[in-house]
């Protein structure tokens, strides 16, 4: 029964880990915030789906009931991280939280099949690191003089390397650091930090030529520091970090080509001056050829690789304990054996895509000093992710540098936490920018709304007083022409008036004439009555007389 529950478990969590890659691209081509919410709780539950059904095969592989106690406090750890963070930081990046968490579970989980105890140490490391790093993001949103101390940074990340190179102790051919307490140290990998740092403020300050040969000379001691170390891996990284910061600050491809042709200058002088340097390179060129001087730990797991195939053996089913240091410099190898490359592949698309979202805050901060800090934290994790993988896979000369959240390594651990509870921060400063553009524009659309509200407001009432003047021009001149016409019409009437009175006048006149005349004749025969009776008495007078 347990064979057949291992052999089933091997699909099933191919399945999961296809999935849950998938989801991490696929996110990039949605702008629902509702859909996004969905796709990332569904990663989370594939991430617990995986989580159990391989802590499910350990328990059964190895028979120990401190597995299932393990898993239980993985668990909670995780589900503490992703609700602290969600819950801390409203505008935080779920997707970075869940590849972080993600990529640290298959860590714990390879870690729990290959040692108990480096794995127990892993999670403890873990559990203080993601304490420290959820204070991060605070520190990057609300102290403004980090861009500032540009001397502090170059100060720090000498001092810290010079220390090791003094003090530290050789681990396989390289002095990485020291141990204090029982605690292994690694100044390099909380230096990359610091480097990014220094260039990024060093760069806001100035970006003439004088500036750029002094910041090329710091990043040179850096570098050299580390190649008297022999620690060639952080060497490489710090020096390719500077490279892209420089070319994107600067926007001279001549300094790029300066600084690759010193690079490999560089390089073919540490392969003649240092023999862990010829011996890594002639392992790299034919490790079945040099397998007893140097090429054991590639060619170990180059037959890792191959065994496992597309679709691995199993949990527990491998012998990842026959590749060296198989738990650090090689995990890959053996996540490649048990748990077959496809899964691999999945791991490295999963880094890929932490990546993508360095680029893309990066591309949209405003803030120069910021924008480097992102790019330049995101060159750190991919290239390291390079290195590791690279080395394992032949295809470049091992380095010895760790897989990032995934190998064992406090100091590894650490730096990775701090760097992506870092990237946190920038998401939230960016977030906050596109808020204040927002608002800018909601502002800016308000004030052309209420001028446009202005001008209408105005046009409208130029309008009505157009109307009203129209209006009272119009009572105007319909009061004069109401004058006029009532004048007319007096006028016409009076016309008429006169012209009935002279009409009149003339009948009466005509009238008067008629009366007169015929008065005229009447009294011509009175006259002549009066006449004759005037001349009758006068007669009769004569009579009496006689």
């Amino acid at each position: 029964m347990t064979n057949i529950i291992v052999e089933l478990s091997k699909y099933i969590i191919i399945v999961i880990i296809i999935m849950y890659t998938y989801l991490c691209f696929s996110i990039f081509g949605y702008h629902d915030a509702e859909k996004k919410r969905s796709m990332l709780i569904w990663q989370n539950a594939l991430m617990f789906l995986l989580q159990l059904i391989a802590f499910l095969v350990l328990y059964l592989e190895m028979d120990d009931k401190k597995i299932a106690g393990f898993y239980v406090a993985q668990m909670l750890l995780f589900a503490a991280t992703i609700l602290l963070y969600t819950r801390l930081y409203a505008k935080v990046s779920r997707l970075v939280v869940n590849n972080m968490c993600m990529l640290l579970c298959i860590g714990l989980i390879m870690l729990t099949r290959l040692s108990y105890e480096k794995a127990l140490k892993q999670f403890l490391i873990a559990s203080c690191a993601i304490g420290l790093s959820l204070v991060i993001p605070i520190i990057i949103r609300r102290v403004r003089l980090l861009s500032e101390w540009r001397m502090l940074y170059g100060v720090a990340g000498l001092i810290s390397l010079g220390v090791v190179a003094v003090m530290g102790q050789v681990s396989y051919g390289a002095k990485l650091g020291f141990t204090i307490a029982g605690i292994s140290i690694q100044p390099s990998e909380l230096v990359k930090i610091i480097f990014v740092f220094y260039v990024a403020a060093s760069f806001k300050v100035s970006r003439d030529f004088k500036n750029v040969v002094i910041t090329t000379g710091v990043a040179a001691v850096h570098v050299l520091i580390l190649v008297a170390s022999t620690d060639l891996g952080a060497a490489l990284i710090i020096f390719v970090v500077y490279l892209a910061m420089l070319y994107v600050a600067t926007r001279q491809p001549l300094y790029m080509a300066a600084g690759l042709t010193a690079g490999g200058g560089a390089s073919v002088v540490a392969y003649y001056l240092f023999g862990h340097v010829r011996t890594r390179v002639t392992a790299w060129r034919d490790p079945f050829a040099a397998y007893d001087s140097g090429g054991y730990q590639v060619a170990q797991s180059l037959f890792a690789i191959g065994t496992g195939g597309w679709l691995g053996m199993g949990l527990c089913q491998g012998q990842p304990d026959t590749i060296p240091v198989a738990a650090e410099d090689f995990i890959f190898s053996a996540i490649a054996e048990e748990l077959g490359i496809i899964f691999a592949l999945c791991v490295t698309l999963i880094c890929l895509s932490c990546y993508v979202m360095f680029l893309n805050i990066a591309l949209q901060l405003r803030n120069q000093f910021y924008k480097l800090v992102a790019l330049g934290l995101g060159t750190c994790y991919i290239f390291q992710v390079f290195l590791t993988i690279g080395g394992v896979t032949k295809f470049i000369p091992s380095t010895g540098v760790t897989l990032p959240l995934v190998s064992y390594g406090g100091s590894s651990l650490l730096s990775t936490l701090i760097m992506f509870a870092i990237i946190q921060g920038l998401y939230i400063l960016r977030e906050d920018e596109e808020e204040n553009i927002e608002r800018k524009k909601r502002e800016e659309q308000l004030r052309i709304e209420r001028w446009e509200e202005a001008k209408r407001q105005l046009r409208d009432e130029r309008q009505k007083e157009a109307e009203r003047q129209l209006r009272a021009e119009r009572q105007k001149e319909a009061g004069r022409q109401l004058r006029a016409g009532r004048q007319r019409e007096a006028q016409r009437q009076l016309q008429t008036g006169r012209r009935e009175a002279e009409s009149q006048l003339r009948a009466e006149g005509s009238t008067g004439q008629r009366a007169k005349k015929a008065g005229t004749k009447a009294v011509k025969p009175e006259r002549a009555e009066g006449a004759q009776k005037r001349r009758v008495p006068s007669g009769k007078a004569k009579a009496g007389k006689k």
